[in-house]
Parts: C-alpha cells; structure tokens; sequence
C-alpha cells in the first residue's frame, strides 16, 4: 500500500538540533570574520598591535600587503566572508539532514537506580561473559555511549571481543530525585551499587576505570572501597586544576557567579551552558569543524564517523546544580582536589593513600583536561604507571589511532592485574 506524504513526514527522523548552543557558535565565527574586517585599516596604517609570539608572521603578511591595491584587497576581504559564511551555513545544514543515525543495541542492564544504569558487555561476545570484569566510570556531563559510539568504534566491545567482561555505568540525565544530588551521592551511593552489582554478576572484584570526570569519580570510589577493586585505570584525568596559570579557574568562578539564579531556578546547569564553556577552551573550533565537513562527501565513511561523534556532543545532559557547584566552585575555582580539600562523604579524598595497581593514561593532545594537571594525579599515587599517547582527549575512545595508542595497552594492562575468580 502507498504511503503518503503526511505518513512518510511522521517516520522521517528529525532535523538535528546541533552544534550547540548554536547562536554562540555562529557568534564566535562572525565575530572573527568581521574582525578581520575590522583590522584591515589598522594594519594599512601600521598601528595594528601583535602579540609577541606572531610578529614575524604579520611582518611576512605586511610585506605581502605592501603592493596591494587597498580598494581591491577591502572588496576581496568582503566578498571571501561572505563565501566563508556561505559555506559554514552549508556545513551546519549538511549535518543536521544527514541520513546517519545510530542504531547500536544496548546490552543487557544488570542492575539500576533512579535514572542510572549499569550496562553488561559481557553479552556482546561468547568469549566475554567469563572473563574478568572492568566497571567503567564515564563523565557525568557527557552521554556514555562514547564508550560505544558505533560497532567499529566501541571499546566496550572491543575489549569484550578480547575476553574481558566490561560493564558501562550510564548515569542519563538527572531526574527528579538526582536534581538534588551532590558527587557524595553519585559516588558513596549509585557508583558503590554499580561496583556491588558488578562484582555480584561476575563473581570477582572488578578493575574500575574512570574516563575524564568519571576517573574523579572512580578514584574517590576506590579509596572509600579499596577491597573490593582490584585496580584503577584513569583515562584522561584531571587533578590540578590551576596548571594553567588558574585562567580556567577565574573562568569557572565568573560562570558560577552568572548561573547561580539559572540553576537555583532549574535545579541544574543546563546542557547549553555546559556546552557553553567548553566552547570558551576554543571558540573557532566549531566554524572550522563545519567548515571542514561542508567540503567532505557525504556519502564518505569519514562523513559518518564525523556525524556520529557531534551527535554524541550534541547529546549531552545537566548537571544537577549540586554537582555543578562542587565542580566549578571546588575543583576549578578553588582547585580543592590538588590542594587536599575534596571531600567525599566528609572524607578528604587523597590518591597517597591508594595501595592497589594503577594506570594513568594522558593524552598529550588533550585540550579539556590538559596532560599536565592529569600528570600531578600520576605522581602522586604510589607505584602507578603512565602511558602518554600522542593522541587527544575524545580521540582516544574515538580516532584511528586509539587502538593502538589507548585500547591495547589498557587491555594488556587488564590482563596483567585481572583479579582471580576466588576473589569473590
């Protein structure tokens, strides 16, 4: 029987949304191009001030200049805007009716509380449902499912496919109940039963990796449950939060200061203000991200992977307004991690008192969290061991080369301090 055009428009899936907040990201491409606009009498007339580390390119770019009809070049200025802008418009609107959507199965949830899930890996694979358990920590302010983005791009099953037995928490967006959670609740409540419900599905105590803020979490986990884990692994992990001069700090503290009324109305920081602030580390980042993927064909793999990643950036949660104060008014503004003053359940939470085997995994390419506040973490744990790959923070769950660089390496670490199955 035919469909019709109203029927084919209900199944049809919906226009994407992203990136978001999109009036910002078109803000920062405009008003660097206008800049540019801007700039150009300053620079005719010699008063345009550079900054030290790009005086030798802008007196190439002078010399240069020095025959140019001023006319022709302010016209060519202009017109190479509007192209710029055209294409970036382009580019948004290829993403957002791309025909990719991902349609990966969830394995089985073994356990759940509120609105968090733990997910069992094991089911993925025959080889997997015996072998020794990994409970990962993902992020609170970031969808888990970058952990298993696509079935080529999932170190979930990855590592399933190689005899381990990965169980994922999934903490969704806060409901009603976790709108009031602080991270004692996260940790000393939900994550204790997602490693309980772990260890009781596989019979072993379980290695506990963290991935970004979810390797907070997890270390926070470890130290209150020390006999029940038989390691950590900590995937891009801050700890010094002032290796930047405190810049992000000063950042945190103004954003706090302005969404304290958003979030004493909502209950939460919302996803676009979270998103927000990640845009401040880069702002041109988005413009030349879409500008890049308006040029690719999109029928490409390459087309694909770009499109399942920003839909993951795009479905990112709140932050219950707790959390979020602890977050950016602790660990940013006042750096209370580094300086021995984060506490969890009113205990301070000190990595110089691990006692069990640990990996560091810093990416040196890592823009969110840069190598040298994860770097602080590794040292001051006792004995633990670091990998520095040359690879970025998203693009060791994600890149061509996080195989190699993440994957096998925490594997072959896994296999070496796999808890026995006596220890129940």
């Amino acid at each position: 029987m035919a469909t019709s055009g109203t029927q084919r428009a209900r199944t049809a899936p919906a226009p994407r949304l992203g990136p978001r907040p999109l009036p910002l990201h078109l803000m920062a491409a405009a008003l660097a191009w206008t800049g540019s606009r801007a700039a150009w009498p300053l620079l005719k007339n010699g008063s345009l001030p550079w900054r030290p580390q790009v005086r030798a390119r802008a007196a190439a770019l002078e010399s240069q200049l020095e025959n140019v009809d001023p006319e022709a070049f302010e016209h060519a200025l202009d017109a190479a805007s509007r192209v710029r802008w055209r294409a970036l418009v382009d580019g948004i609107l290829a993403y957002r009716h791309h025909p990719y959507r991902r349609d990966l199965a969830d394995p089985p949830t073994v356990w759940h509380e509120g609105t968090t899930r733990l997910l069992d890996y094991g089911a993925t694979s025959p080889s997997s449902r015996d072998g020794a358990p990994v409970l990962f920590v993902p992020s609170l302010v970031n969808r888990a499912y970058i952990l298993d983005l696509a079935a080529d791009t999932s170190l979930m099953r990855w590592l399933a496919g190689r005899g381990a037995r990965p169980f994922l928490v999934d903490w969704d967006r806060p409901g009603p109940v976790e709108r009031d959670f602080t991270l004692t609740d996260y940790i000393a409540g939900r994550l204790e039963g997602a490693l309980d419900a772990a260890r009781a599905a596989s019979g072993r105590r379980p290695v506990v990796v963290g991935y970004c803020m979810g390797g907070l979490l997890a270390l926070a986990l470890a130290q209150r449950r020390p006999g029940d884990i038989a390691g950590l692994g900590l995937l891009a992990t801050p700890w010094d939060f002032h290796t930047d001069g405190g810049g992000q700090g000063a950042l945190a503290a103004s954003a706090l200061f302005a969404l304290g009324p958003l979030m004493e109305l909502m209950g939460e920081l919302p996803l676009d203000a979270v998103q927000a602030l990640f845009a401040n580390l880069d702002p041109q980042l988005v413009p030349r991200k879409f500008l890049a993927f308006g040029r690719l064909d999109p029928a490409s793999p390459k087309a694909a992977r770009f499109v399942a990643l920003e839909d993951w950036l795009n479905d990112g949660v709140p932050l219950a307004a707790p959390v979020a104060r602890e977050c950016l008014g602790g660990w940013y503004a006042k750096n209370a991690p580094a300086l021995g003053q984060w506490r969890v359940a009113g205990s301070p939470v000190d990595p110089g008192r691990l006692r069990m085997p640990c990996l560091n995994v810093i990416p040196g390419q890592d823009r969110i969290v840069p190598p040298a506040s994860a770097r602080v973490l590794a040292q001051a744990i006792p004995g633990a061991a670091a990998l520095e790959p040359t690879i970025g923070h998203i693009g060791m769950m994600v890149s061509a080369h996080a195989r190699a660089q993440v994957w096998q390496p925490l594997a072959d670490w896994l296999t070496k301090i796999a808890a026995p199955r006596a220890s129940r």
